[in-house]
């Protein structure tokens, strides 16, 4: 459905017990998810069989991952469609040897930038980075907000400054209107609890936000919704 509504790229969640980044709806949609039976393979399986001719990131936490065997999950999930990675977890430099692993795998390795990161901190977290940029809109966690703050037009400017990858902004965009507000400063949005709750919804509601977002954005940022796994 994302991808038949002009998404650019997708954001597939990890089934976690514990997702301390995310608001309310995204953790009652990973608690349903594992209560179905949702599991790290099962996502894994479920990007196999959607086979998206648009990028597919794996998003999530630290613990599933390792819980899997890293090796045995960068390989099955480059098989699977996989095109890149991002831990909400691991602060950048916090351990090298995956870093490593990851950078040498074919998923690309997604940073994280929030508003308060610093300027002296950037170059660590940009060395060697892939894909795209993800700054964080705002601290605490995910979930629609009403507006989005100074802050984050700021942490995209000092971003370009630092890196020629494309810069995304996520965590609280909700509507046409803020998606493009983002616009006007960043290459790309993401949206995942505003979509996760249209879906509670029905798929055609949360293809109505897609057609309000892909609408909004006439400069041409891309969109990549962000969703997490639901079994049947």
């Amino acid at each position: 459905m994302v991808a038949d509504s002009g998404a650019d790229f997708v954001e597939v969640g990890i089934p976690f017990t514990d997702p301390l980044a995310d608001g309310p709806v995204i953790q009652r949609s990973s608690h349903v998810a594992l209560q179905q039976g949702m599991s790290v393979n099962g996502m894994l399986e479920l990007v196999r069989e959607a086979a998206l001719e648009i990028p597919v990131i794996a998003f999530g936490y630290l613990n599933p991952v390792l819980a899997y065997g890293l090796p045995r999950f960068l390989e099955e999930a480059a098989a699977a469609g996989v095109a890149g990675l991002l831990i909400t977890d691991l602060p950048r430099g916090e351990d090298a040897e995956l870093e490593r692993q990851v950078r040498e795998s074919n998923l690309a390795l997604i940073p994280l930038v929030a508003p308060t990161t610093a300027d002296e901190r950037l170059p660590l977290v940009l060395e060697d980075a892939e894909g795209f940029v993800y700054v964080i809109s705002r601290l605490g966690v995910t979930g629609a907000v009403t507006s989005l703050d100074g802050a984050v037009e700021s942490a995209v400017a000092r971003v370009r400054r630092a890196t020629r990858l494309p810069v995304a902004v996520g965590f609280g965009i909700a509507s046409g209107e803020q998606a493009a507000t983002a616009a006007r400063y960043a290459d790309g949005v993401v949206v995942g609890s505003a979509l996760v709750r249209r879906l509670d919804d029905g798929v055609d509601a949360a293809r109505d936000l897609m057609n309000e977002l892909r609408g909004a954005l006439k400069n041409g940022a891309a969109v990549a919704p962000a969703v997490r796994d639901e079994a049947d």
